[in-house]
């Protein structure tokens, strides 16, 4: 296979993933709607002439709208998985195109970050009873593909000299990792805060998703950080030289510390929340507000 043939083919597949995201969304719309449908009620005979059942009655209430809401998600996640395996094929037939890593400019680390978050949200969220982030979650997986395919796409190319090496793979899926996780932690954080806000116990479902991914997501990002210093001790003489990006990292980790710390300090955890959005905010201006806008030593890939 030609780096031509194979870059068409991850295109393809790019585009085809796009279509069966949009499709898993459409679908978790459609169970969204019908489990909120009201339930139908019963007519019955109990003495001459017609009467409606009341409402409360269980026998009055059909369950075939909530069991079919619950069959729609199950379809829709079917349909994710079958997105997501067509997404990592898309990343795989990237790499095969360029012959290396497929993460070497903004494109294609947004072509991965967006299969690894659909990966992370596969292994972590639909086993801890949390489906209703499903669509969020597509959603989101939309949006980033979206924004790399119009916006960040950069034909198949070498890499500049400075990323012609290991740490490449080392620093970059650590940091591809982390986001990944960030990112369902961001979304189970906010279902969090959005039931906190409305009175409902603060114990639940999304907080301990949240707590889980951020637990195994900080550490990574830990070692995202001091790889890309090592690198750069490797590539400009020095291991930190407060570089916009470096700056960020930075800031994204200490914003995290500061969250799991939170999560442990009596009278904080009510607003550990917050901490744990502002690190993925500065996740997501590192990755797009830096690349774009601010110029720096990391401005070599393009977009």
């Amino acid at each position: 296979m030609t780096w031509f043939d194979a870059a068409r083919l991850s295109d393809g597949l790019v585009t085809s993933a796009l279509g069966v995201f949009m499709l898993a969304l459409v679908v978790f719309a459609i169970a969204a709607a019908v489990s909120r449908s009201r339930p139908v009620t019963l007519v019955t005979l109990s003495r001459p002439g017609l009467v409606l059942a009341p409402p409360g009655d269980d026998a009055s209430a059909r369950p075939a709208p909530r069991r079919g809401a619950a069959q729609l998600g199950r379809a829709g996640g079917a349909v994710m998985v079958i997105g997501t395996i067509l997404l990592c094929l898309a990343v795989v037939a990237r790499g095969v195109a360029a012959g290396r890593a497929p993460w070497g400019n903004m494109y294609e680390f947004g072509l991965t970050g967006s299969a690894a978050v659909a990966v992370a949200f596969l292994a972590y969220g639909r086993q801890r009873s949390v489906g209703s982030l499903s669509p969020w979650t597509v959603a989101l997986v939309l949006l980033l593909l979206g924004v790399s395919v119009t916006s960040l796409y950069t034909p198949v190319d070498d890499l500049v000299p400075v990323l012609n090496s290991r740490w490449l793979v080392i620093h970059v899926v650590a940091a591809i990792a982390a986001g990944a996780l960030f990112t369902v932690g961001a979304l189970a954080t906010i279902a969090h805060l959005v039931r906190q806000r409305r009175g409902k116990e603060e114990d639940d479902h999304y907080s301990d998703l949240a707590y889980t991914v951020h637990l195994v997501a900080f550490p990574i990002w830990t070692f995202a950080v001091i790889a890309g210093a090592v690198w750069a001790e490797n590539a400009w003489g020095r291991y930190w030289g407060w570089d916009p990006k470096e700056t960020w990292a930075f800031i994204t980790w200490v914003f995290y510390a500061a969250h799991l710390h939170a999560l442990s300090t009596v009278g904080w955890r009510r607003r550990a929340g917050w901490l744990a959005i502002a690190g993925f905010s500065a996740f997501l201006f590192n990755f797009f507000g830096v690349n774009l806008w601010i110029p720096g030593l990391h401005s070599y890939a393009g977009v």
